[in-house]
Order: structure tokens, then sequence, then C-alpha cells
């Protein structure tokens, strides 16, 4: 990570005193200030690379400073993003009429969404996605369309191709993890549990002992929520630093998503090397596709990292390779063919499903699959 200022204005202590180490994380050096005035001073004389402001700061409001900083020409240039407690309508519309580049309000999303906003405006993302290991998510528009065992399989594919290689899983769906009974994990680690952890004990170093290595999957594993209650208590603003934590860990971080599409879940999509984005063959779900890679576009994604997995195993019916290019305005890289039951025996019995059915042409898929995302990520990562 470059070094960055971030001046953070802000009279509430406990927040300011929050978000500044979680940017301190992050590598950035911070500056906190309590007051408006005191703000526009400290603004001024040491030059930040971004600043951030709680709006409703009494002294002058976040308006006025907006407004001084945008109109001198030491700060006309510099980002401005509201993180605020006020979520009004019109706070938000004023904020950004004022010079803000962006309005955050408060809540468990905000550090995420702070984080994501930070790197795209210092032009930061492009450089995070370079450091540490290959970050491949996976995500789809719509239930049940396999996307957990795509994620799952791929995952063991590149690391039994790969013995070298350290591959973790880290699994995201809310409300309630997928990937645990896929691959038959009991234990109590899980995304709750480690992001109530500090930054300080959630270093490299203890992923790479503590997480479950699972032998026959040959890849390690952060398991998800374990139900809807807990994923209620989901830190969502330590993800960052633990995604972050695991690349410096691992060869290939895979994450699955599944169609938990929010806050939290951006900023991994417009880091990773590579989105493995899974559509099943009926109309609703190409549909729905076709939205969400509209979405994607708009939010900077770029094409050449998507590799788009046509999965029939779930259905026999339904549109063909083309008709469904066509409708989501993508190609798609890679057909599985109609499985019958034995992908859902395979995860039954908590195993890949190349090992359990190894002549099975969904194997051979599969392990071509693999080898197209390895070889796309490492391509990406090189431009």
């Amino acid at each position: 990570m470059p070094e960055k200022k971030i001046l953070i204005i802000d009279a509430d202590v406990a927040s300011s005193n929050f978000i500044a180490r979680h940017l301190t994380n992050q590598k950035f050096e911070v500056v906190q200030v309590n007051s408006g005035k005191e703000g526009l001073i400290v603004a001024w004389r040491d030059r930040p690379d971004l600043i951030v402001i709680e709006p409703t700061i009494v002294d002058l409001g976040g308006e006025e400073i907006a407004r001084k900083l945008k109109q001198d020409p030491r700060s006309a240039n510099v980002p401005l993003v509201a993180l605020s407690s006020d979520s009004s309508v019109v706070r938000m519309k004023n904020c950004l009429e004022a010079g803000f580049s962006e309005y955050i309000p408060k809540s468990g999303q905000a550090v995420s969404a702070l984080s994501e906003a930070i790197g795209r405006l210092l032009g930061l993302t492009a450089t995070i996605k370079k450091q540490g290991g290959y970050l491949i998510v996976f995500l789809s528009a719509k239930g049940g369309t396999g996307t957990s065992s795509m994620c799952a399989n791929v995952a063991s594919t590149i690391a039994q191709n790969q013995p070298e290689a350290r591959v973790v899983v880290l699994d995201m769906v809310l409300p309630i993890g997928s990937i645990a009974p896929i691959v038959g994990y009991e234990g109590e680690q899980n995304i709750v549990t480690v992001a109530d952890m500090s930054a300080v004990e959630t270093t490299p170093s203890f992923f790479h002992r503590q997480l479950t290595e699972l032998k026959i999957w040959k890849f390690h594993l952060l398991a998800g929520s374990p139900d809807p209650e807990s994923s209620n208590h989901l830190n969502a603003g330590r993800i960052g630093d633990i995604v972050s934590s695991l690349k410096d860990s691992y060869d290939y971080v895979f994450i699955d998503i599944g169609r938990s599409l929010s806050k939290i879940s951006l900023p991994l999509i417009q880091q990773a090397d590579v989105i493995g984005l899974i559509v099943s063959t009926d109309i609703s779900t190409v549909s729905l596709t076709k939205t969400l890679w509209s979405y994607m576009k708009n939010k900077g994604v770029d094409a050449s990292s998507v590799y788009t997995i046509l999965n029939r195993a779930v259905g026999l019916e339904g549109l063909s390779k083309a008709e469904a290019e066509k409708t989501i305005g993508i190609q798609i890289n890679a057909m599985i063919p109609y499985l019958s039951s034995n992908m859902t025996f395979a995860n039954t019995h908590h195993q890949p499903f190349n090992l359990k059915f190894p002549n099975d042409t969904a194997s051979i898929v599969l392990v071509d699959a693999a080898k197209q995302i390895s070889t796309q990520a490492r391509s990406m990562r090189a431009r």
C-alpha cells in the first residue's frame, strides 16, 4: 500500500479512534482533529491525500467545511468523504452539492464502504489487487445455481494440480454459510468468531497456523456464519483486514459470496483477480444475471476479470449457451453438463466431484475450468 495521509474531522472521539485504527491497519498515515476549524488548519498545513468528515460537527458543519476546502487551491482537489451519523436524504444531497465525493451513513457496513471509497478515490484498488495471493470470488444472481459447489470444487482442483500452492476458501454467504456442509467441516471457528478478534490477533501467521486444512479437499477453510443470529453480529468492518491477511498468507484466496451482494461483498468483487460468475439455464436466473452484470460494470468491474460458468448441473431444461450469452451480454467460458444427482451425492459424502466421479465429463470440465481460472488470475495480475 503506498503511503497516503488521511485527515479525520470528527468530534466523536470514539468513532474517530475506531476509524483511525482501521485506516492505520491498512497502512495509512492518519491525523485526527475534533473540530471543523482545526480541520481546516490541518488540511491546509499538512496537505492530506483524503479527508473524512462527520458532517454533523457543530462548530462549522460539514457543508461549510467542504465549501471552504474546495474554494482554496491548497485543498480544492482533495477528495472529501462524509462519514455521517445523519442518514437523511436532505443532508446527503446538501453534502454532495457542497463538494463531498462520497456520503456514507454510519452503520455496521460503514467501514467496508469507507475502505472501498478510499481505495477508489485514491486510485489504490489496482495496487491492492496486485498484493499477496490471487483473490478469486464466486457469486451468482440467484440462489440454487450451485455457486458454493463450484467454488469448493474449483479451489480443490487448483490445490490438487498445484500441490506447492497454499489455498484457502472463505465462506461469505449470508445469513448461513454453505461451504461447511459440502466439505464436512464441523469446527467452531468461522468468519463471525474471527471478525470479533482484533487486527493484532488476526495476522497472516494466525491464519497460516490456525485455519483447518481439509485433507481430501487440499485447502484450508474459514467457514461461514453457522446461523442467521450469528450473522447479525458479524463485525463487517473487519472483513477487509481479514481478506488482506489471508492474501498475505495464501497463494489463492477463494471467496464464496453466493448471491449475498452487498456493501460488504462489493469491495471484494472490485478487488478480485477473477470473478467466477455462476449462471443456471433458466430464464429468470439469466435475466437476473444480466442485471447483476450491468451493476458490476457500473461499479468498474472489467469483463476480462470475469469467468462465467453455465451450470446445467441443476436442471436439464433451459437456455442454450448462445442464448444465455446474448441475453447477459458476456462470454460464457465453461459449461457444466447435466449431472442428475451426482453433484448432490458427492456433496453429501463431502468429497470433491472429480475424486468421487473421476471419469464423468463434468470432472474434465471442472479441471479445465480450474486451469483457465488460474491462468486468468496470473494474466490479470500481470497487467
